[in-house]
Parts: C-alpha cells; sequence; structure tokens
C-alpha cells in the first residue's frame, strides 16, 4: 500500500479568491464522493490519505499532488482526466466533446440513446418491459415493494445485493473491508449481468449506488423497465433506524448531511429512470397500490 500522503496545506485565508481550478478541483471531488456515498473519512482511508489535506482540496485550496489525486481516482473508481476536469483524448473524441457542448439535458438523453444502440446491444423495448428494476437510495422502500410487485405478477424477485454476494462468496461487509469499493463495482457488474441472463422476467432491487458507475447504470437502463423509488432524505434515515441498523449514524454527527448531499449528487442519474414512485408520507400498501396502477399503464 502506499505511504499515507499528508502534503500541508495552506489553510483557506479569508477574502483572498481562490483558484478557480482548484475550486473546480474541489467540487468535482465531492461530487465524486457524494455520488459514491462516501463520507471525506471513508474516502480518506480508501485512498490511504490525510484527511485533512483531502478536506482542503475539496475546499478549494489544497495543493494537490499527482500521486495524491492518483489515490483519491483510484479510490472514487474514476479516471485522472475525470477528476481533474481534462478528459481529452483523440481527435474523434474532441470532435465529437464538441458536438455536445451545450446541448440540453433531453438532446444529450437523445444522443446517449442513439449511441446506445449502436454500441450498447440494448434489450428490445418488449424485452425491457418484462424486467422491472427499482432504483433509489436505501430506505425508500424498494425491497418491500419489489416483493410485493413479484408476488402480484408472480415473476422471481431478486435482490441484487444477494446477487454480488454470491458472485463474491462472501457478504457485503467483507468485500469493501476486504477488497475495496472497485472490486465491489465488478462484482456489483457481474451479478447485473448474470441476472439479465437468468430472468427474461423478473422485479429486481438495486443497491443505491448502482447509479455511480455509468458502465453498469447504462447497462441497468439498456435491459429493465426502470423506476426510481424516492423519499425525503428524513424519510430514508428514519426507515433504516427503524429497521435496526445505525450504522448511518454511528461516529457521524453530519449524516444528515452526508444523506443529503448523496441524494442530491444522484438525482439526477435516478431521473433517468423510466418512472418514479414517491413513497414520501405513504405506507407501503398506498405505495404500492400507486405502483402497480402506474406500471399497469405504462407496461400494456
Amino acid at each position: 500500500m502506499a505511504a499515507k500522503l499528508s502534503v500541508s496545506s495552506p489553510e483557506p485565508v479569508l477574502g483572498v479568491e481562490k483558484d478557480p481550478f482548484l475550486q473546480a478541483l474541489g467540487e468535482r471531488t465531492r461530487a465524486l464522493r457524494a455520488r459514491r456515498g462516501l463520507t471525506r473519512k471513508g474516502l480518506a482511508r480508501a485512498a490511504d490519505v490525510s484527511e485533512r489535506h483531502l478536506a482542503n482540496v475539496e475546499m478549494g485550496v489544497g495543493n494537490a499532488s499527482i500521486q495524491f489525486l492518483r489515490q483519491v481516482a483510484q479510490a472514487l473508481n474514476c479516471t485522472l482526466a475525470e477528476l481533474i476536469g481534462d478528459d481529452s483524448s483523440s481527435p474523434e473524441w474532441l470532435m465529437i466533446r464538441e458536438l455536445l457542448r451545450g446541448r440540453s439535458e433531453s438532446e444529450l438523453a437523445q444522443a446517449r440513446g442513439s449511441l446506445a444502440e449502436m454500441f450498447g446491444a440494448p434489450a428490445s423495448a418488449s424485452a425491457r418491459r418484462q424486467r422491472v428494476a427499482l432504483i433509489g437510495l436505501r430506505g425508500a422502500g424498494k425491497s418491500t415493494l419489489g416483493r410485493m410487485l413479484a408476488e402480484s405478477w408472480v415473476v422471481p424477485f431478486v435482490e441484487l445485493n444477494r446477487q454480488i454476494e454470491g458472485v463474491a462468496g462472501c457478504s457485503l461487509s467483507e468485500i469493501h473491508s476486504l477488497y475495496g469499493p472497485q472490486a465491489y463495482r465488478r462484482y456489483e457488474r457481474r451479478a447485473l449481468e448474470d441476472t439479465i441472463q437468468r430472468f427474461p422476467r423478473a422485479v429486481i432491487a438495486t443497491p443505491g449506488g448502482i447509479v455511480s458507475e455509468p458502465a453498469t447504470f447504462n447497462l441497468l437502463l439498456a435491459h429493465c423497465y426502470t423506476v426510481w423509488v424516492r423519499a425525503t432524505p428524513e424519510e430514508h434515515m428514519s426507515r433504516v433506524l427503524a429497521q435496526g441498523d445505525t450504522r448511518p449514524m454511528n461516529g457521524n454527527v453530519e449524516a444528515m448531511a452526508d444523506l443529503r448531499r448523496i441524494l442530491d449528487s444522484r438525482a439526477a442519474f435516478y431521473a433517468k429512470a423510466d418512472a418514479v414512485c414517491d413513497t414520501s408520507d405513504k405506507t407501503m400498501e398506498a405505495a404500492f397500490a400507486g405502483l402497480s396502477e402506474q406500471l399497469r399503464a405504462s407496461l400494456t
């Protein structure tokens, strides 16, 4: 393991304008960290870097070395180019990027769909509708609604987390502690590929962070009719705690703020779903009735 980097960084000075590049680097680091559901302490530990130095980088005042950025990028499972914001490479890519620059979200979605048709080997529209995948943050009700929906339709219910454990041969906590986040994402991709191959008809409850890996999320969108199961941050937290899991609060006085950041960073990805089911202020029975009616109208 590389030696922990603890390069001294200047404290922010009031009244001094931040360097635009360092400020953008900090914003990208925070966004990538939140999208992957990592606390600052968790990222520092995964990257084996100083948490204080990481905090300064995120605030836009840290003078990060190449080695520091490489370790952070590895822990975030992204490229250095994605982290520092310079992803130029071949002439063709530069020309494609220029064609897409300034386009609206709807135009970019149309372009992505066309590229997926060309290179992604997506399932047919009818095949996609046979496989419903529920996405969203933990605590929204994906597993409960998924089981109810699968039972109603008399199709298999697949908890993708259990499939990941089957592929890895160990628990999720062991995957993270023994092999790290990069290995987890590889197992997640393999589990989804296996599920798609084995279950032409199914209801799938996915992990909340599946949207943070673009290749895996593209695969899900190409082969499943997706539903974003959405709730308020307060309900996400209260439902997880009601299940007896106090991990979100342990040693983290800013748990709710972290959860809000995760939701904010992932919302644009969750919004790529074909449909939305809001479970806020609803019983699971009421949410299920609404979801069933919505799917009946959309899939038939």
